[in-house]
Protein backbone atom coordinates (compact mmCIF):
# COMPACT_ATOMS: atom_id res chain seq x y z
CA UNK A 1 0.00 0.00 0.00
CA UNK A 2 1.51 3.23 -0.88
CA UNK A 3 1.87 5.90 1.62
CA UNK A 4 0.22 9.64 1.50
CA UNK A 5 2.74 11.93 0.08
CA UNK A 6 3.99 14.94 2.12
CA UNK A 7 2.81 18.07 2.45
CA UNK A 8 3.48 21.66 3.94
CA UNK A 9 0.37 20.59 6.25
CA UNK A 10 1.22 16.96 6.78
CA UNK A 11 5.25 16.49 6.99
CA UNK A 12 6.85 13.55 8.43
CA UNK A 13 8.73 13.63 11.38
CA UNK A 14 13.13 13.91 10.71
CA UNK A 15 12.80 10.32 12.13
CA UNK A 16 10.34 8.72 9.62
CA UNK A 17 12.66 10.28 6.81
CA UNK A 18 15.83 8.77 8.47
CA UNK A 19 14.09 5.71 9.07
CA UNK A 20 12.70 5.60 5.08
CA UNK A 21 15.98 6.48 3.83
CA UNK A 22 17.65 3.77 6.08
CA UNK A 23 15.73 0.89 4.72
CA UNK A 24 16.35 1.66 1.49
CA UNK A 25 20.17 2.05 2.09
CA UNK A 26 19.37 -1.37 3.28
CA UNK A 27 18.19 -3.04 -0.32
CA UNK A 28 21.53 -1.79 -1.58
CA UNK A 29 23.46 -4.79 0.05
CA UNK A 30 27.12 -5.50 0.17
CA UNK A 31 29.60 -4.06 -2.84
CA UNK A 32 32.70 -4.00 -3.87
CA UNK A 33 34.49 -0.64 -4.45
CA UNK A 34 37.98 1.18 -5.32
CA UNK A 35 39.14 4.04 -4.51
CA UNK A 36 42.05 5.66 -2.75
CA UNK A 37 42.52 5.96 1.19
CA UNK A 38 42.89 9.88 2.42
CA UNK A 39 42.22 9.42 6.26
CA UNK A 40 42.37 7.29 7.84
CA UNK A 41 41.39 7.78 11.73
CA UNK A 42 42.28 4.07 13.75
CA UNK A 43 40.48 4.13 17.11
CA UNK A 44 39.63 1.81 19.75
CA UNK A 45 37.64 -1.16 18.27
CA UNK A 46 36.75 1.06 14.82
CA UNK A 47 39.26 2.71 12.47
CA UNK A 48 37.23 5.62 10.49
CA UNK A 49 38.63 6.01 6.71
CA UNK A 50 37.88 8.16 3.41
CA UNK A 51 37.99 6.52 0.35
CA UNK A 52 38.49 8.92 -2.62
CA UNK A 53 37.89 8.64 -6.41
CA UNK A 54 41.35 8.92 -8.20
CA UNK A 55 40.05 10.74 -10.69
CA UNK A 56 37.10 12.77 -9.78
CA UNK A 57 36.63 15.14 -6.64
CA UNK A 58 33.88 12.02 -4.90
CA UNK A 59 34.60 10.71 -1.54
CA UNK A 60 32.86 7.91 0.54
CA UNK A 61 33.04 7.45 4.56
CA UNK A 62 34.43 3.99 5.89
CA UNK A 63 34.01 2.17 8.75
CA UNK A 64 36.25 -0.60 9.23
CA UNK A 65 37.30 -3.24 12.26
CA UNK A 66 40.50 -1.55 13.74
CA UNK A 67 42.10 -4.90 13.88
CA UNK A 68 41.45 -4.93 9.66
CA UNK A 69 43.06 -2.29 9.43
CA UNK A 70 46.06 -2.68 11.08
CA UNK A 71 46.60 -6.63 9.72
CA UNK A 72 46.43 -4.85 6.29
CA UNK A 73 48.77 -2.09 7.42
CA UNK A 74 46.62 0.47 5.67
CA UNK A 75 48.22 4.08 4.68
CA UNK A 76 47.00 7.09 3.74
CA UNK A 77 47.25 7.35 -0.53
CA UNK A 78 46.84 3.60 -1.13
CA UNK A 79 44.50 2.20 -3.62
CA UNK A 80 42.39 -0.37 -2.67
CA UNK A 81 39.64 -2.00 -2.83
CA UNK A 82 37.27 -2.95 -0.34
CA UNK A 83 33.95 -5.23 0.23
CA UNK A 84 30.87 -4.10 2.74
CA UNK A 85 27.45 -2.81 3.01
CA UNK A 86 26.48 0.82 3.51
CA UNK A 87 24.75 1.68 6.76
CA UNK A 88 22.76 5.46 7.81
CA UNK A 89 23.46 6.00 10.58
CA UNK A 90 19.72 6.79 12.17
CA UNK A 91 21.29 8.84 15.22
CA UNK A 92 23.19 11.35 12.98
CA UNK A 93 21.90 11.15 9.60
CA UNK A 94 25.14 10.25 7.73
CA UNK A 95 25.86 7.48 5.54
CA UNK A 96 29.31 5.17 5.97
CA UNK A 97 30.44 2.05 3.39
CA UNK A 98 30.58 -1.06 6.74
CA UNK A 99 34.05 -2.47 5.40
CA UNK A 100 34.55 -6.36 6.35
CA UNK A 101 36.95 -6.67 3.68
CA UNK A 102 39.98 -4.96 2.50
CA UNK A 103 41.96 -5.86 -0.53
CA UNK A 104 45.48 -3.86 -1.48
CA UNK A 105 45.55 -3.06 -5.07
CA UNK A 106 49.12 -4.41 -6.22
CA UNK A 107 51.49 -3.10 -9.06
CA UNK A 108 50.65 -5.97 -11.46
CA UNK A 109 46.70 -5.02 -11.51
CA UNK A 110 47.83 -1.59 -11.91
CA UNK A 111 49.80 -1.92 -14.49
CA UNK A 112 47.42 -4.00 -16.08
CA UNK A 113 44.87 -1.73 -16.00
CA UNK A 114 46.75 0.84 -17.88
CA UNK A 115 47.55 -1.48 -20.70
CA UNK A 116 44.04 -1.79 -20.95
CA UNK A 117 43.52 1.32 -20.77
CA UNK A 118 46.45 1.83 -23.09
CA UNK A 119 45.17 -0.79 -25.73
CA UNK A 120 41.50 1.53 -24.99
CA UNK A 121 42.78 4.84 -26.19
CA UNK A 122 45.34 3.28 -28.95
CA UNK A 123 42.10 1.94 -30.85
CA UNK A 124 40.16 5.43 -30.31
CA UNK A 125 43.07 7.41 -31.78
CA UNK A 126 44.36 9.59 -29.24
CA UNK A 127 47.98 8.17 -29.86
CA UNK A 128 47.71 8.86 -33.74
CA UNK A 129 50.97 10.71 -35.04
CA UNK A 130 48.62 12.70 -37.41
CA UNK A 131 46.83 14.20 -34.50
CA UNK A 132 50.07 15.83 -32.88
CA UNK A 133 50.85 19.15 -33.67
CA UNK A 134 53.69 21.42 -34.11
CA UNK A 135 55.14 23.19 -31.40
CA UNK A 136 55.75 26.72 -31.99
CA UNK A 137 59.19 28.13 -32.94
CA UNK A 138 59.39 31.01 -30.23
CA UNK A 139 57.22 30.84 -27.60
CA UNK A 140 56.24 34.12 -25.94
CA UNK A 141 54.21 32.81 -23.30
CA UNK A 142 54.88 28.80 -21.89
CA UNK A 143 52.27 27.60 -19.47
CA UNK A 144 53.87 24.76 -16.94
CA UNK A 145 51.40 22.67 -15.02
CA UNK A 146 54.05 21.41 -12.25
CA UNK A 147 53.94 21.09 -7.79
CA UNK A 148 54.62 23.67 -5.67
CA UNK A 149 58.72 24.56 -5.27
CA UNK A 150 59.59 21.19 -7.27
CA UNK A 151 62.43 20.44 -8.76
CA UNK A 152 60.44 20.12 -11.81
CA UNK A 153 59.55 23.51 -12.36
CA UNK A 154 63.03 24.81 -10.78
CA UNK A 155 64.48 23.02 -14.51
CA UNK A 156 62.31 23.86 -16.82
CA UNK A 157 62.11 27.75 -15.91
CA UNK A 158 65.60 27.98 -15.49
CA UNK A 159 66.87 26.40 -18.45
CA UNK A 160 63.97 27.37 -20.46
CA UNK A 161 65.29 31.53 -19.53
CA UNK A 162 68.90 30.62 -19.62
CA UNK A 163 68.35 29.42 -23.55
CA UNK A 164 65.46 32.20 -24.54
CA UNK A 165 65.92 34.93 -22.20
CA UNK A 166 62.25 36.45 -23.88
CA UNK A 167 60.10 33.92 -22.92
CA UNK A 168 58.00 33.80 -20.14
CA UNK A 169 56.13 31.53 -18.11
CA UNK A 170 52.55 31.06 -16.65
CA UNK A 171 52.89 29.03 -13.67
CA UNK A 172 50.21 26.61 -12.17
CA UNK A 173 50.83 24.28 -9.10
CA UNK A 174 49.29 21.52 -8.55
CA UNK A 175 49.35 18.46 -6.43
CA UNK A 176 51.45 15.94 -8.70
CA UNK A 177 50.72 12.51 -6.61
CA UNK A 178 47.63 11.56 -4.63
CA UNK A 179 44.02 11.79 -5.02
CA UNK A 180 44.07 15.81 -5.60
CA UNK A 181 46.40 15.18 -8.44
CA UNK A 182 43.99 14.50 -11.34
CA UNK A 183 41.66 17.13 -10.76
CA UNK A 184 43.40 20.54 -10.03
CA UNK A 185 45.70 18.75 -13.01
CA UNK A 186 42.72 18.92 -14.93
CA UNK A 187 41.70 22.76 -13.38
CA UNK A 188 44.98 24.29 -14.22
CA UNK A 189 44.90 22.45 -18.15
CA UNK A 190 41.83 24.12 -18.54
CA UNK A 191 42.45 27.37 -17.58
CA UNK A 192 45.83 27.58 -19.94
CA UNK A 193 44.20 26.13 -22.49
CA UNK A 194 41.42 28.94 -22.53
CA UNK A 195 44.00 31.85 -22.28
CA UNK A 196 45.13 32.81 -25.71
CA UNK A 197 48.41 34.06 -24.54
CA UNK A 198 49.66 30.76 -23.50
CA UNK A 199 51.20 28.87 -27.08
CA UNK A 200 52.42 25.69 -25.53
CA UNK A 201 51.55 23.83 -22.18
CA UNK A 202 54.28 22.18 -20.23
CA UNK A 203 53.36 19.12 -17.39
CA UNK A 204 56.16 18.04 -15.70
CA UNK A 205 57.08 16.48 -12.74
CA UNK A 206 60.16 14.48 -11.16
CA UNK A 207 60.69 10.79 -11.17
CA UNK A 208 58.56 8.37 -8.65
CA UNK A 209 57.29 4.96 -8.01
CA UNK A 210 54.86 3.27 -10.40
CA UNK A 211 51.80 4.28 -7.41
CA UNK A 212 53.40 8.33 -7.41
CA UNK A 213 53.07 8.95 -11.48
CA UNK A 214 49.63 6.61 -11.44
CA UNK A 215 47.80 10.62 -12.03
CA UNK A 216 49.53 10.49 -15.50
CA UNK A 217 48.18 7.44 -17.03
CA UNK A 218 44.29 8.49 -15.34
CA UNK A 219 41.72 8.18 -18.33
CA UNK A 220 40.46 11.41 -17.30
CA UNK A 221 43.24 13.07 -17.43
CA UNK A 222 44.62 11.76 -20.97
CA UNK A 223 41.28 12.52 -22.46
CA UNK A 224 41.56 16.27 -21.57
CA UNK A 225 45.00 16.53 -22.81
CA UNK A 226 43.51 15.04 -26.15
CA UNK A 227 40.82 17.97 -25.89
CA UNK A 228 43.48 20.40 -25.56
CA UNK A 229 43.48 23.41 -28.61
CA UNK A 230 46.89 24.61 -27.07
CA UNK A 231 49.90 21.50 -27.97
CA UNK A 232 51.31 20.05 -25.16
CA UNK A 233 54.53 18.57 -23.77
CA UNK A 234 54.74 15.99 -21.21
CA UNK A 235 57.75 15.52 -19.43
CA UNK A 236 56.64 13.07 -16.39
CA UNK A 237 59.30 11.21 -14.64
CA UNK A 238 62.74 10.05 -15.79
CA UNK A 239 63.69 8.18 -19.32
CA UNK A 240 62.07 4.52 -18.17
CA UNK A 241 58.99 6.61 -17.26
CA UNK A 242 56.55 6.76 -19.91
CA UNK A 243 52.46 7.19 -18.24
CA UNK A 244 49.56 7.02 -20.81
CA UNK A 245 49.86 10.72 -21.04
CA UNK A 246 53.14 10.79 -22.72
CA UNK A 247 51.28 9.21 -26.06
CA UNK A 248 48.61 11.53 -25.94
CA UNK A 249 50.71 14.81 -25.43
CA UNK A 250 52.16 16.48 -29.13
CA UNK A 251 55.71 16.07 -27.58
CA UNK A 252 56.72 13.61 -24.96
CA UNK A 253 60.25 15.23 -23.03
CA UNK A 254 62.25 12.47 -21.78
CA UNK A 255 62.83 14.57 -18.35
CA UNK A 256 62.01 18.49 -17.45
CA UNK A 257 65.04 19.71 -18.22
CA UNK A 258 64.50 17.96 -22.20
CA UNK A 259 61.03 19.48 -22.17
CA UNK A 260 62.69 23.21 -21.80
CA UNK A 261 65.10 22.28 -24.57
CA UNK A 262 62.44 21.44 -27.29
CA UNK A 263 59.66 24.04 -25.83
CA UNK A 264 62.83 27.02 -26.88
CA UNK A 265 65.40 27.26 -28.74
CA UNK A 266 69.18 27.96 -27.92
CA UNK A 267 69.70 31.50 -27.95
CA UNK A 268 74.06 31.16 -28.55
CA UNK A 269 72.81 28.26 -31.30
CA UNK A 270 70.33 30.55 -33.02
CA UNK A 271 73.12 33.53 -33.18
CA UNK A 272 75.65 31.22 -34.32
CA UNK A 273 73.16 29.89 -36.62
CA UNK A 274 72.29 33.37 -38.07
CA UNK A 275 76.27 33.97 -38.67
CA UNK A 276 76.49 31.19 -40.25
CA UNK A 277 73.83 31.84 -42.65
CA UNK A 278 75.06 35.26 -42.80
CA UNK A 279 78.46 33.89 -44.00
CA UNK A 280 76.68 31.57 -46.66
CA UNK A 281 74.77 34.15 -48.28
CA UNK A 282 77.77 36.24 -48.53
CA UNK A 283 79.50 33.59 -49.91
CA UNK A 284 76.99 32.71 -52.28
CA UNK A 285 76.96 36.20 -53.05
CA UNK A 286 80.29 37.20 -53.59
CA UNK A 287 80.78 33.93 -56.04
CA UNK A 288 77.22 34.79 -57.74
CA UNK A 289 79.24 38.47 -58.56
CA UNK A 290 82.24 36.85 -59.34
CA UNK A 291 80.72 34.22 -62.26
CA UNK A 292 79.05 37.06 -63.48
CA UNK A 293 82.10 39.76 -63.35
CA UNK A 294 83.91 36.45 -65.22
CA UNK A 295 80.73 35.68 -67.41
CA UNK A 296 81.07 39.61 -69.16
CA UNK A 297 85.33 40.01 -69.19
CA UNK A 298 84.71 36.73 -71.50
CA UNK A 299 81.79 38.66 -73.09
CA UNK A 300 83.42 41.88 -73.44
CA UNK A 301 87.07 40.30 -74.97
CA UNK A 302 85.14 38.45 -78.19
CA UNK A 303 86.44 40.18 -81.33
CA UNK A 304 82.92 41.64 -81.82
CA UNK A 305 82.92 43.47 -78.58
CA UNK A 306 86.58 44.78 -77.96
CA UNK A 307 86.67 46.23 -81.41
CA UNK A 308 83.14 46.72 -82.34
CA UNK A 309 84.13 48.98 -85.44
CA UNK A 310 86.38 46.57 -86.80
CA UNK A 311 83.36 44.73 -88.57
CA UNK A 312 82.02 48.08 -89.86
CA UNK A 313 85.26 49.10 -91.13
CA UNK A 314 85.89 45.68 -92.98
CA UNK A 315 82.92 46.34 -94.49
CA UNK A 316 83.29 49.95 -95.75
CA UNK A 317 86.36 48.85 -97.15
CA UNK A 318 84.22 46.11 -99.62
CA UNK A 319 81.52 48.89 -100.24
CA UNK A 320 83.66 51.72 -101.04
CA UNK A 321 85.64 48.72 -103.46
CA UNK A 322 82.25 47.83 -104.90
CA UNK A 323 81.37 51.53 -105.40
CA UNK A 324 84.57 51.64 -107.36
CA UNK A 325 84.31 48.85 -109.16
CA UNK A 326 80.33 50.23 -109.96
CA UNK A 327 81.03 53.48 -111.48
CA UNK A 328 84.13 52.34 -113.79
CA UNK A 329 81.80 49.70 -114.78
CA UNK A 330 79.40 52.09 -115.21
CA UNK A 331 81.97 54.58 -116.98
CA UNK A 332 82.93 51.83 -119.22
CA UNK A 333 79.99 51.54 -120.34
CA UNK A 334 79.03 54.94 -120.87
CA UNK A 335 82.16 55.24 -122.77
CA UNK A 336 80.83 52.30 -125.06
CA UNK A 337 77.89 53.36 -125.52
CA UNK A 338 78.73 57.29 -126.20
CA UNK A 339 81.28 55.51 -129.00
CA UNK A 340 78.31 53.18 -130.31
CA UNK A 341 76.90 56.34 -130.64
CA UNK A 342 79.04 58.61 -132.35
CA UNK A 343 79.65 55.79 -134.68
CA UNK A 344 75.67 55.44 -135.60
CA UNK A 345 75.79 59.57 -135.83
CA UNK A 346 78.01 59.35 -138.53
CA UNK A 347 76.56 56.46 -140.17
CA UNK A 348 73.52 58.17 -140.67
CA UNK A 349 74.57 61.59 -141.07
CA UNK A 350 76.94 60.35 -144.25
CA UNK A 351 73.31 58.55 -145.38
CA UNK A 352 71.01 61.00 -144.49
CA UNK A 353 69.69 63.85 -146.61
CA UNK A 354 71.86 66.62 -144.73
CA UNK A 355 75.12 65.29 -146.23
CA UNK A 356 73.26 65.09 -149.98
CA UNK A 357 72.16 68.96 -149.59
CA UNK A 358 75.61 70.26 -148.71
CA UNK A 359 77.08 68.79 -151.99
CA UNK A 360 74.21 71.13 -154.16
CA UNK A 361 70.99 68.93 -153.44
CA UNK A 362 67.46 70.11 -152.48
CA UNK A 363 64.46 69.17 -151.34
CA UNK A 364 61.45 70.95 -152.66
CA UNK A 365 58.34 70.54 -151.01
CA UNK A 366 54.68 71.62 -152.20
CA UNK A 367 53.69 73.56 -149.84
CA UNK A 368 55.09 76.42 -147.58
CA UNK A 369 55.30 74.18 -144.25
CA UNK A 370 57.76 71.92 -142.62
CA UNK A 371 55.60 68.97 -143.31
CA UNK A 372 54.22 69.95 -146.66
CA UNK A 373 54.39 66.58 -148.87
CA UNK A 374 57.68 66.19 -150.80
CA UNK A 375 57.59 67.44 -154.64
CA UNK A 376 58.71 64.16 -156.62
CA UNK A 377 58.20 64.80 -160.38
CA UNK A 378 57.84 68.27 -162.15
CA UNK A 379 54.27 67.54 -163.43
CA UNK A 380 52.97 67.33 -159.65
CA UNK A 381 53.58 71.43 -159.84
CA UNK A 382 50.84 73.12 -161.11
CA UNK A 383 51.62 77.06 -162.08
CA UNK A 384 50.44 79.29 -159.06
CA UNK A 385 51.78 76.20 -156.65
CA UNK A 386 53.91 77.80 -153.66
CA UNK A 387 57.01 75.18 -153.39
CA UNK A 388 59.65 75.16 -150.45
CA UNK A 389 63.33 74.93 -150.82
CA UNK A 390 65.20 73.06 -148.40
CA UNK A 391 68.90 73.77 -148.79
CA UNK A 392 71.89 72.71 -146.51
CA UNK A 393 71.98 75.51 -144.89
CA UNK A 394 67.87 76.66 -144.97
CA UNK A 395 64.81 76.66 -146.53
CA UNK A 396 63.32 79.36 -149.57
CA UNK A 397 59.83 79.37 -150.45
CA UNK A 398 58.94 79.54 -154.65
CA UNK A 399 56.35 80.32 -156.99
CA UNK A 400 55.71 77.68 -160.05
CA UNK A 401 55.12 80.65 -162.93
CA UNK A 402 54.51 77.43 -165.72
CA UNK A 403 55.28 74.60 -166.64
CA UNK A 404 59.19 73.88 -167.44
Amino acid sequence: MTEPATSADAPWPVRTVALKVSKWIDRLGPVWVEGQLTQLSARTGTAFLTLRDPAADVSLSLTAPTPLVREKALTEGQRVVVHGKFSFFFGRGTLSLRVDEVRAVGVGELLARIERLRALLAAEGLFDVARKRRLPRLPSCVGLITGRASAAEHDVVTVATTRWPAVHFRVENTATQGVQAVPQILDALEALDRDPAVEVIVIARGGGSVEDLLPFSDEALCRGIARCRTPVVTAIGHEPDTPLVDHVADVRAATPTDAAKRIVPDLAEETAHLAALRTRARRALHAWVDREDALIARLRARPVLADPLRVVDARAGEIAALTDRARRTVDRALREREADIRHRRASLTALGPAATLTRGYAIVQRGGDVGSPVLRAAADAQPGDLLRVRLADGAVTARVEADG
